[in-house]
Parts: structure tokens; sequence; C-alpha cells
């Protein structure tokens, strides 16, 4: 299986899994919200869409799923959409759920469906435990962050992130943006001594001078460096009480308080 990034808008990857034989053609995509970016990497790499795969809702995510199912008509190309059954998504033919499996038989591999609400409030994840472990979270979570609360509340975020963090340490992380050197910044406000973040931080900046991707990142990473996989951590609840100069009794409410204190970073 190998895993390819699909650069689109101004900061979102969509994911291309695929073959490393060039025996065969068959591809997935996670999150196409951009037919045309798509429909260009497939013609460079001569792969033939067989499978989309939808974390959640929004249109930067699912924009292009119309204009790829065209295509793959006038091509004839035969293509499964899966997406979460808690949301209402068009071109859906298999809506799937926590425990789902996928199938990718064209590359021997299956995925189980993860659901991380948060986000959006029927959001789901897809991870598949071969190899390293692979994991395609949507806007749940990213390197050294967390997506905005737009429907879910700070109980369900933190609990979708809680069974992200239980994963595999060595599981490969593919989220939707590129958004890690902004959310280090952030994360530096709230652990100022980290010094695995402060370490990090400095390999981001220097991947990305060089314009290159700090996605994949993986679960052992994040959860030394992201300030939300660390509510329990109490040097950064001490360090988020004295920023708002409130008092927190659990972790929930911790997280709470990072996420706005981000939302208005």
């Amino acid at each position: 299986m190998q895993v390819s990034a699909i650069p689109a808008f101004s900061d979102n990857y969509i994911w291309a899994i695929h073959s490393s034989s060039a025996d065969n053609s068959l591809c997935a995509l996670v999150d196409p919200g951009d037919a045309s970016a798509c429909l260009t990497f497939l013609n460079r790499e001569n792969l033939q869409l067989a499978t989309i795969l939808i974390t959640h809702h929004h249109r930067d995510h699912t924009g292009g799923v119309e204009a790829l199912l065209a295509h793959a008509k006038q091509q004839g190309w035969n293509v499964t959409v899966y997406g979460p059954s808690r949301e209402n998504i068009k071109h859906i033919t298999h809506y799937v759920g926590e425990g789902d499996l996928v199938e990718l038989s064209y590359i021997n591999q299956t995925f189980s469906v993860i659901d991380v609400p948060g986000h959006t409030r029927g959001h789901i994840a897809y991870y598949n435990d071969s190899q390293a472990g692979t994991l395609f979270c949507g806007d749940t979570l990213f390197s050294g962050g967390c997506g905005r609360l737009f429907e879910g509340t700070p109980e369900q975020m933190l609990a979708s992130l809680n069974k992200l963090s239980a994963l595999p340490a060595s599981t490969k992380v593919y989220c939707a943006h590129e958004y890690t050197q902004a959310n280090l910044t952030f994360a530096r406000t709230i652990e100022p001594e980290n010094s695995q973040l402060i370490e990090y931080e400095l390999k981001v900046q220097e991947l990305r001078n060089k314009d290159i991707a700090t996605i994949p990142t993986s679960i052992a990473t994040e959860s030394q460096i992201n300030p939300f996989l660390r509510s329990h951590n109490e040097a950064l609840k001490a360090q988020v009480q004295h920023l708002t100069g409130e008092t927190y009794a659990s972790a929930v409410q911790v997280f709470a308080a990072t996420r706005l204190l981000k939302d208005n970073f």
C-alpha cells in the first residue's frame, strides 16, 4: 500500500491510497474536495479511481465527489463511495460507522471505521492496522492541534481524541490540512518548556522552509507535543489555568479551555 498526497486549495491534503506496483492501477481517494487536483493526479500516475472515503460533510472534503463520479462514469469505472452514516452527504453508496469495515480488495487492505464526533456530529476516521498502522482522520486530529468544535461538544471531541491516541504509537496519522506550524506556535504558549515540542517545532520549520509536507505525523509524536492530547498533564493544566485565571477539575474542562484559547489565538 502506498499513500500519496494531493495538495488542494490553500492547505488541504487529499490522500490517494494505491498499490506501489505498476501492475495495479486501482486507487482510493480520501476526502476529495477538489476534483481538478484529483484528476490531474490520476492522469499523471495512470491510476483508476475505484473508491472514495469521506470523513465528514464539509465542502472542502466532499466538493469534488460529483465531478469525479461523472468522470468515472465516462471512463466506465465502477466507484464505491463510503461516508459517515450520521451525516447527510450526497453520492454515498455505503454509509458506515463505528466498527464497520471497508475492504480495499485491490490492494488487499482493510480499514476499520472509528466514530470521532466533535468537529462535526458524524465525523468518522479510517484505520488500517497493517504495517505500522495508518489513520485517515480528516479534521479531528491535526499535528499539534485538533479540529474546531463546529457541531460537537468538548466531551465528544476529547473522547474522540482519546480513541485516536490509544492507537499504536507507530500509527501514521494522515490529517487533511497543513496546519502544523500555526498549531505549534499556539502549542508553545500552552507548554513553553516541553523540550519535545521545541525540537519538533524546529524540525517542522525546516520542512516548511523547503516546502515539504509535515504530514503524516504519528500517534507517538502527537502524544508528546499536541496539547489537545495532553489535557491530563499537570503542567499543561497549570499553564492553562494561569492563562485563563480559572480553576479546572477535569481533563474535559482543561481541554475545553485550551480549545477556546486556540479559537481566540
